[in-house]
């Protein structure tokens, strides 16, 4: 009898599992410095000239806690909650970064802390709370920007992060942070998609009370795992609520994507084509995205597809960074790094060729829109690809 050849996998086939081990060695090193899951909003009240203080609206579905100064840990609430925090960036701010205090509650001449923390009562508090800061601003500025998080992402991560986008995307708009459950563990990717899939009716009422406030205008950004939670919450949506959020969300950022391509397509078939387009920010060095891929069983990413111009005849706008240097190993966090686009980058997404010549009115909105998220500093190294035009940026 012949003896049956052994089978050899190709280098190939090990690629994931060899990212699988640099990643989690990249991040166990990371996580040695300890990541700020107790005690982290510790208020500091010493001045710092040239800080710069941002007040951040919080919705919520993790479970609150009575440890001090923590408000919120990674397990599931029994009911939606609601929270302010107003965290100082210092005066030393690097853009893209953010500035960890070594002890809490930090430093405010260079690290970000927090001025202020308090939960709030309910839903209707909060919607009080909301037009007050709106009411601050004049007309045709009254904005919401409201963020996302993704997998793997402890509640005072979302914030700072969120906080950091703000600060150097220059945002005037009025922050409004939806944090799900997340246990910030690399290894609980499962218990956060659960916890994102449970989210999907508060994230549809959130939105549908963000639409209802006396915002002209809101502009959405989910990062990661977020865009499953954002696009699965705008399929079950009813087509009165989706009318309701047309009427004011004037584009929605999907950064880095964790969703199956095949069902992003899916959502996409199902929505029809949106009031204005979805920018899809895409890098295809994204390692955190190359092991989702493999627990996937080997399907592609929307936020490292390999084919952008395919997302563009989808009707999005794609925003490709892979030629981006990124400040984090896994390459998963490069929209932190977008605040630096420069104002050249804003007039380009504005212009008509977007979608049409009769979709120039809606071209320009979206521009504007894009402008709240993105700051005026320098150009950065990107590419961005739309069924009519490609515009390739300088770095």
């Amino acid at each position: 009898m012949t003896p049956r050849p052994i089978a050899t996998a190709s280098k190939s086939s090990f690629r994931p599992y060899r990212d699988l081990v640099l990643l989690m060695s990249l991040i166990f090193l990371a996580a040695c410095g300890s990541r700020p899951e107790v005690g982290a909003l510790a208020l500091n009240a010493v001045p710092a000239q040239g800080a710069e203080s941002h007040d951040i609206l919080v919705v919520t579905t993790r479970e609150r806690d009575s440890r001090p100064d923590t408000y919120f840990n990674g397990e599931r609430g029994q009911q939606v909650s609601y929270a302010q925090a107003t965290i100082s960036v210092p005066p030393s701010h690097e853009i893209s970064q953010v500035e960890w205090p070594d002890t809490l509650p930090g430093n405010p001449e260079t690290d970000f802390v927090a001025r202020s923390a308090s939960y709030i009562a309910d839903k209707s508090a909060f919607t009080r709370q909301l037009n007050a800061r709106l009411a601050k601003k004049p007309k045709g500025k009254r904005e919401v920007f409201l963020f996302i998080h993704g997998y793997n992402t402890l509640f005072p991560e979302a914030l700072y992060r969120f906080v950091q986008v703000v600060h150097d995307g220059d945002i005037e708009a009025v922050p409004v942070l939806f944090t799900w459950a997340s246990r910030g563990r690399l290894q609980d990717y499962v218990y956060d998609l659960n916890s994102a899939g449970i989210a999907r009716q508060a994230l549809a009422e959130t939105m549908l009370q963000l639409a209802q406030s006396n915002a002209e205008k809101i502009t959405i950004l989910a990062h990661s795992m977020g865009n499953w939670l954002l696009m699965e919450t705008a399929i079950q949506a009813s087509p009165a609520q989706r009318r309701a959020l047309e009427g004011k969300v004037e584009v929605a950022i999907l950064a880095a994507p964790d969703i199956d391509i095949d069902l992003f397509k899916a959502q996409l078939r199902k929505l029809g084509t949106p009031a204005n387009p979805y920018v899809v920010v895409v890098s295809r060095d994204d390692r955190a995205l190359r092991i989702s891929r493999a627990i996937a069983g080997g399907k592609e990413r929307v936020g490292a597809y390999s084919n952008d111009a395919e997302l563009a005849e989808l009707g999005a706008i794609v925003i490709d960074v892979t030629e981006l240097d990124s400040l984090d190993a896994a390459n998963h966090s490069k929209f932190a790094q977008l605040a630096q686009l420069s104002p050249e980058f804003r007039k380009t997404l504005g212009q008509s060729g977007l979608r049409s010549a009769s979709d120039a009115a809606r071209g320009a909105k979206l521009g504007d829109s894009l402008g709240t998220f993105v700051g005026n500093t320098v150009a950065l190294p990107v590419n961005i690809i739309t069924a009519p035009f490609t515009y390739s940026g300088g770095g």
